[in-house]
């Protein structure tokens, strides 16, 4: 009893302290002249490079800061960002030109050496970067403001990978900071994108903030997703970090905050009633949530024991903690995502229909497992990925694993997946995250479906040769019903395996106040380009 008070008096005291902690990020040092936009986003910021992480939060400071030469609109065609194109007769060379006018942060141009730094550095972890590389036979600047891109063979993937919209996203960066490693971060954040970024009044866990950039020239077209004009209309945008939902609802409310990304999905009847706010899901074509194994280390460097802890997960019991509502979320067993060409059911039984325990407990009897904890990091702080760790700890011990789930934040856990290290030394058994539906549709945008293991692999380093080859099969197949064919035997290889495990689809709802007017929808929100506030 002593135990259980204590704990609770310290929840107490943790809630007033993420008040207290809310309210300061708000009171901003600096009186800020004109229009500021003040945000909840889904997670706080602490990695600041877009290369060095997938992880979205990134992303999307990422977009802040950094352009793309080209970039994808509504209609999922890729049009002209910081440069246009032209492609050779035989579709083996790709020129790209840089408009006029593109200055750096620090005022210097940005050439075409840069464009091709960054390209590099991001096609080294991207997997569709990879995958374009192998079929690249020379990336350099031609001048200071062309880009010459030559291949081996054709490949009809080359603008699709240089401009898709989300994790992870080819930015440009100057030179200098594009010749970093990329399992470095970078030193600085000198992009040429719509926003700068406020070094001096960063404070990691409570709160980011950017500024217009003055001498940012937008392209003439209509804001379209990442491509188009990216007119900013505000002086300022103010990410703040409230991990309590509660807090955050609260401030939306009030008016202490503009925006709040993601809404807890028992919350919307609340902010629903309030006529001050609106609630739109801006991601239309939604999220997947997927568990992710480490393949370096024991228990899951036994494929056996792998099979079990699939046998043992259900989607539903996991939507239901996460989601609740079914209005919001979808029960797919499919890899490349539910309603989309490559969409297969083949694999999924158990997982999609539950019922799986029996089998589970005799895998695991017969994988040879011998009790190793199932390290598995749980963070607390983001809505959309608090219930995951919880309900398949759950559905874990019940099949007879050992688990050892530890607290933690979203931030922690990005930086800890990256570690190789063994599970007693800080590292770690299994994760939990979200990919944007967008950014695992096929098996090359798919980055955590690859089997590169250390040598390029995401994080948890599967290695299979087999799903590498069938990649490889997949980009040379002449038609869609042959890439459809390949499709599913990468997801047969992938459940046989467990690469990773899919556990369902769903949408997430982001509130703002009526004050706020031209937030973008897309595959890669929010983006604070086009976005006004009244006064």
């Amino acid at each position: 009893m002593f135990h259980f008070l204590r704990r609770g008096r310290s929840a107490i005291v943790s809630k007033l302290a993420l008040s207290a902690v809310a309210l300061t990020a708000l009171a901003s040092p600096v009186l800020a002249a004109g229009k500021t936009i003040t945000a909840v986003m889904h997670s706080d910021l602490r990695i600041i490079d877009p290369i060095f992480t997938t992880a979205y939060i990134t992303r999307d400071h990422g977009y802040m800061v950094y352009d793309t030469l080209i970039a994808t609109d509504s209609n999922f065609k890729i049009q002209p960002q910081m440069a246009d194109w032209k492609i050779s007769d035989d579709k083996l060379t790709y020129t790209f030109t840089l408009r006029d006018g593109l200055k750096w942060h620090d005022g210097t141009p940005v050439t075409a050496e840069d464009c091709v730094a960054s390209l590099q550095r991001w096609a080294k972890v991207d997997g569709m970067g990879q995958k374009l590389m192998d079929f690249t036979a020379s990336l350099e600047a031609t001048d200071a403001k062309t880009i010459t891109l030559k291949l081996k063979e054709p490949y009809g993937l080359v603008l699709d990978s240089i401009g898709k919209p989300s994790s992870r996203v080819a930015f440009m960066m100057p030179k200098r900071l594009a010749e970093t490693p990329p399992d470095k971060p970078i030193p600085d954040q000198i992009g040429s994108g719509p926003f700068k970024f406020v070094q001096a009044e960063f404070q990691p866990g409570v709160k980011a903030v950017y500024e217009k950039n003055k001498d940012y020239v937008p392209r003439k077209e209509p804001s379209s997703w990442t491509a188009g004009g990216k007119v900013v209309k505000v002086d300022r945008v103010e990410w703040v970090t409230m991990p309590d939902s509660q807090t955050a609802v609260n401030a939306l409310q009030s008016g202490d905050i503009d925006f709040m990304e993601n809404v807890p999905w028992d919350m919307l009847p609340v902010l629903e009633a309030n006529s001050d706010l609106k609630i739109e899901v801006l991601n239309k074509f939604g999220y997947q949530t997927l568990g992710r194994m480490n393949f370096l280390f024991p228990p899951f460097d036994n494929p056996k024991v792998r099979r079990a802890a699939l046998l043992a997960l259900s989607q539903k019991d996991v939507l239901d903690a996460l989601v609740g509502n079914p209005k919001y979320y979808k029960v797919c067993g499919a890899f490349f995502i539910c309603d989309t060409p490559f969409a297969t059911d083949v694999g999924s039984e158990t997982l999609v229909k539950g019922g799986g325990l029996a089998e589970a407990k005799k895998a695991l009897a017969e994988s040879g497992y011998d009790g190793t904890p199932v390290v598995i990091m749980a963070p607390g702080d983001v809505i959309t990925l608090k219930a995951q760790p919880i309900v398949a700890a759950q559905q874990l011990r019940e099949a007879g694993f050992k688990v050892d789930l530890q607290a933690t934040d979203w931030q922690t856990v990005v930086s800890r997946r990256a570690s190789q290290k063994p599970p007693k030394e800080g590292g770690w058994n299994m994760f939990f995250t979200n990919w944007v539906s967008a950014d695992v549709s096929n098996p090359i945008a798919n980055l955590s479906i690859g089997g590169l293991g250390k040598k390029g692999g995401w994080f948890g380093w599967a290695e299979d040769a087999k799903i590498e080859q069938l990649k490889d099969a997949f980009v040379r197949a002449p038609s869609l019903d042959e890439q459809k064919k390949i499709a599913t035997e990468i997801q047969k290889e992938a459940y046989d395996q467990v690469i990773y495990v899919p556990l369902g689809q769903y949408l997430a709802p982001s509130s703002w106040r009526k004050s706020i007017s031209g937030v973008i929808d897309g595959p890669a929100t929010p983006v604070w380009w086009n976005v006004d506030k009244s006064e």
